[in-house]
């Protein structure tokens, strides 16, 4: 035992439970009701994060249902704490000392009907008002069968956002409909003038089901559904499922396919960067310094329909490697467009450090503070801003990441300014570890025979916007259950402190300085 199996098991005294699974970076402990507290309370003495917490539906072949914890700690091998529930379904809720339990625990209620007792947010998450009180889609007795949703929302069933009250305190709601092509979402905020001290985001206008799509396909058909979690993550996603059900197989990828997964997954990190860069300095109103991200960006994606077919490269992935070759002449142009690249990237990011009227609207605005980071479990270039240096490729290496020798970007400021330095740096990253690849890219297979195998694994792979979890439970050589949970569903609630103190029009700046999925939130 290494990491927080033996400290766990050093300080219950060997009255741990037993581990039923046991890999190089993931653990899984049977834990009753009576333990369970103990558990928590000593990964919270050991600033664990909670990074994930959802249900599954006779895991245990009787019926009941199984919560999943889990925990992570940098340097250390996830744990993953399994509880069967009890009778009534009922469990102690974790969220006063984890604060990133709070939005699992409410889907976990919405999507398996499993009470929290003593959660102070009751509310819905994704199941909406005209939703019926009994209606809990993710469990197994539900296919697709009809329902009945309510027609009109008598006023004391309305969602009921937080009420600030004050002398000149007045509520701006904004959203979900908004100016523009752009999923939903609402945003309360609460102001003095122009002000902000309070703001509430609710999301889950469109949920899709897609983690209930999953049950019962291949997993060869479900990495066409992973592929559709965030279209701009689409091979982060699909990396993820097949990182799963790989490691479930015993799978090992050719070194082509590993290689060329590594170019597809850089590649994708860099254009939507470079959105989200381009997006910071339109929303100051300098559509001029904006231009050239989005010139290079349209590049970046002709570069991708070269590779692949796809603007957003997908179509290409499958568990065992790839399902297509990448042509040599593609490949090569690649290498040729991204030195000129480069240098056009400088220049443009460089004209931006130089304009001091968007510099004066970076600095300061839209502050994350560093000791929000574990709590909310807010990850990826957010929390790399703030000078938090994690990043799954090198905390949970995966692929070809281990033989690259990565740097972590970090700022100290957690401000705009500094989630758009840290951005810029990783595009250039991301180059490099391109053009690395591509100069030692290897001939040969680009997929192994793959055979659907029974059982169950956790993948972690570094997204664009942060880090995304991956859990594939295969049973009788189908999906049983795929649980995924994108950076974006937890670094949404980090914009609700990001706001606190600035002025309203400073909000869209601060909002896509993050430039978070609605879709991938709401699965």
């Amino acid at each position: 035992m290494t990491g927080f199996l033996e400290i766990i098991s050093n300080r219950l005294a060997g009255k741990m439970p037993p581990v039923i699974r046991k890999s190089a970076d993931e653990s899984y402990l049977v834990v009753d009701v009576a333990q369970l507290p103990a558990v928590i309370a000593l990964m919270a003495e050991e600033q664990a994060a909670l990074i994930g917490l959802f249900a599954a539906e006779g895991f245990d072949n009787a019926g009941r249902f199984t919560l999943f914890y889990i925990f992570e700690k940098r340097g250390c091998p996830d744990i993953v704490v399994v509880q069967h529930t009890p009778a009534g379904n009922r469990v102690t809720s974790i969220a006063e000392i984890f604060a990133s339990a709070c939005w699992f625990e409410r889907e976990v209620r919405d999507g398996f009907g499993i009470e929290f007792d003593g959660a102070f947010d009751r509310r819905r998450l994704f199941l909406h008002e005209i939703y019926p009180d009994d209606f809990h889609p993710l469990l197994k007795s539900f296919r697709n069968q009809p329902f009945k949703t309510r027609q009109a929302i008598p006023p004391e069933a309305e969602y009921p956002f937080k009420e600030i009250e004050g002398e000149g305190v007045y509520q701006i709601p904004v959203g979900p409909v908004h100016a523009g092509i752009i999923e939903p979402g609402h945003f309360r905020f609460s102001v003095i003038g122009e002000t902000v001290f309070n703001l509430e985001i609710r999301m889950f206008y469109k949920h899709r089901g897609i983690e209930k799509l999953a049950e019962g396909k291949t997993p060869e058909q479900c990495v066409a559904i992973a592929e559709t979690i965030s279209g701009d993550e689409s091979v982060a996603n699909a990396a993820g499922f097949c990182l799963a059900v790989e490691k479930i197989a015993g799978t090992d990828v050719p070194r082509r396919a590993r290689q060329l997964r590594t170019v597809l997954l850089e590649m994708e990190r860099i254009y939507s960067h470079l959105g989200d860069m381009a997006g910071m300095v339109i929303d100051v109103a300098y559509p001029v310094g904006a231009s050239r991200f989005f010139n290079l960006r349209e590049e970046i994606f002709r570069q991708n329909q070269r590779l692949s077919g796809s603007r957003f490269l997908k179509g290409m992935f499958c568990p065992g490697g790839l399902k297509k070759d990448v042509q040599k002449s593609a490949l090569e142009a690649l290498d040729q467009y991204l030195a000129v690249f480069a240098a056009e990237f400088q220049g443009a990011a460089g004209a931006i450090r130089d304009s001091t009227s968007v510099i004066d609207r970076f600095e300061t605005t839209g502050i994350i503070e560093e000791r929000l980071v574990t709590p909310l479990n807010i990850t990826g270039p957010a929390a790399r801003a703030c000078g938090v240096g994690i990043d799954t490729r090198l905390d949970h290496p995966y692929g070809l990441y281990p033989d690259l020798n990565l740097n972590k970007r970090t700022q100290a400021a957690g401000d705009v300014l500094a989630r758009f330095e840290v951005k810029a740096s990783e595009i250039v990253d991301s180059v490099g570890i391109i053009r690395k690849v591509l100069s030692k890219m290897e001939d040969g297979e680009i997929c192994r025979p793959f055979k659907s195998v029974d059982g169950y694994a956790l993948s972690l792979v570094e997204a664009p916007r942060g880090q995304n979890l991956h859990w594939v439970n295969v049973q009788n050589g189908v999906i049983d259950r795929y649980k995924v949970r994108t950076a974006s569903f937890c670094n949404w609630q980090a914009i609700e402190h990001a706001v606190m103190g600035n002025i309203v029009p400073d909000f869209p700046v601060i909002n896509k300085s993050l430039n978070l999925s609605y879709a991938g939130t709401d699965l």
